[in-house]
């Protein structure tokens, strides 16, 4: 019997180097001697971010613990209720105004996951916080090949004026690796995908990228005779998850190229090795196939930690596949008209089913002796409470996943009026093994996580 395989084993050819998953052989062999349980899965965390609230007064379910009952905006959920914990009752304070006058959104975006104040700049010397995933990716993102991963759907500039005298780096950014530095993310679905799989010593070399792309060639066909004779010196249930795994990667691969010839995302040859220089159109699809780079990210435990805006804050982004044609921010400005309320409505049940669609799937992914949803938990939200009114208290959360105990989903937790929302965060940044005693403006963690 072969010995075991190391856990960053790589498949390689022609300059390509593609990341294996978890397989039995990289079990160490103090192991294979014994019928031990299998390793405990790691806790990932995944911060979703929704731009421009919600339509507050359909959004709060009524009842508490496990006799909630599905508010018209979230009845989407309904599938997944008992994999869902709904909380209301959380506050951002610190992206009211506090003396600094307009700019709501860019005050939400920057306090989403820092719980901090932003310097109200529209120059260089932008300040907010440092935000969760980077008080959590600083505690364990040593173990895996990316630290954090954050990902959106709308390019944004870094820097001028976004929002009544706020930069641009405040509505385009939700993770901040310190006060002053926030992290883009990467809106396009190829190179997330390329960032993911193409790691090793060297990656893929630009020549073999080259060749590849101009032949329309997959990854899995540079690979595939390093995989063959992998293949060769595995057990049965090594050479299934394998077999599957590559299934996978390139299914995704087809998935990413419809979507570029969809949209016309077609370069010379010369420049093929910037493909992709526009994000999909379809917003639907776009969404569905980032959460599935996070879901196999998570399983190859390539991250532990993600953050995705499904959008900047203030986006004005219409929905024509909802029939919804005008954008989405000043829809959010309806002064009751029922007719732009209604579009809200309609974006925001959207929001949930595509939140739940992602919950079932993450159902449906084994992982050890559960599934990543037993592993893993998700966050989704925003810093606005209502669109129309732009408060910061009683913000729509729900939190998905059991994150190997932490939450007891399946409930409303109703936390008490003006709870900082940074006590959920600092609850999870624990989980984690991080110390802080502080996120944002935390008064403690929060109690109900668990029934």
């Amino acid at each position: 019997m072969p010995g075991p395989l190391h856990r960053r084993t790589f498949l390689r050819g022609l300059g390509t180097a593609l990341a294996l998953p978890w397989l039995e052989a990289m079990t160490p062999l103090a192991r294979w001697a014994e019928a031990a349980s299998p390793i405990s899965s790691p806790l990932r965390s995944a911060f979703l971010f929704i731009p421009n609230g919600v339509h507050q007064s359909e959004w709060t379910p009524d009842g508490t613990g496990k006799d909630w009952v599905t508010s018209p905006l979230l009845e989407p959920l309904a599938p997944v209720r008992d994999d869902v914990l709904v909380i209301s009752g959380l506050d951002h304070g610190n992206a009211r105004a506090l003396g600094d006058g307009p700019g709501d959104h860019a005050r939400s975006a920057a306090c989403f996951l820092t719980g901090a104040h932003p310097y109200k700049t529209s120059g260089n010397d932008i300040r907010a916080g440092v935000s969760v995933d980077q008080v959590i990716a600083a505690t364990i993102g040593n173990h895996t090949l990316l630290p954090s991963l954050q990902l959106g759907t709308e390019g944004g500039r870094q820097s001028g004026n976004c929002d009544s005298g706020y930069s641009c780096a405040y509505s385009s950014n939700i993770s901040w690796q310190s006060s002053d530095r926030p992290l883009p993310h990467e809106t396009h679905p190829r190179r997330v995908f390329e960032r993911m799989f193409l790691k090793g010593p060297k990656g893929e070399t630009r020549e073999a990228r080259l060749q590849r792309l101009s032949r329309r060639s997959s990854i899995i066909d540079f690979v595939r005779e390093d995989a063959e004779r992998l293949a060769r010196e595995l057990g049965l249930e090594d050479r299934r998850k394998l077999d599957e795994y590559l299934g996978g990667v390139r299914d995704l691969e087809r998935r990413i190229e419809r979507l570029e010839e969809l949209d016309a995302i077609q370069q010379q040859e010369d420049s093929l090795a910037d493909l992709s220089t526009g994000t999909p159109a379809n917003i639907s699809e776009h969404i569905r196939l980032m959460h599935e780079l996070m879901i196999i990210a998570f399983r190859l435990d390539l991250t532990r930690v993600i953050t995705f805006m499904w959008a900047n804050e203030g986006s004005n982004k219409a929905y024509p596949h909802l029939d919804v044609t005008e954008g989405h921010h000043t829809l959010t400005h309806h002064k009751g008209n029922e007719s732009q309320i209604d579009a809200v409505r309609k974006i925001n049940r959207w929001q949930a089913e595509e939140f739940a669609f992602l919950v079932k799937r993450l159902s449906e992914v084994k992982d050890g002796e559960g599934t990543l949803l037993d592993s893993t938990v998700v966050v989704h939200g925003s810093a606005i409470g209502d669109g129309n009114r732009h408060n910061h208290d009683n913000l729509p959360v729900l939190v998905a996943g059991r994150g190997n105990g932490i939450i007891d989903p399946g409930r409303h937790l109703a936390a008490k009026a003006n709870t900082p929302m940074c006590n959920l965060f600092l609850s999870l940044a624990h989980a984690t093994g991080s110390s802080v005693d502080r996120i944002g403006d935390s008064t403690g963690t929060l109690p109900g996580l668990t029934a």
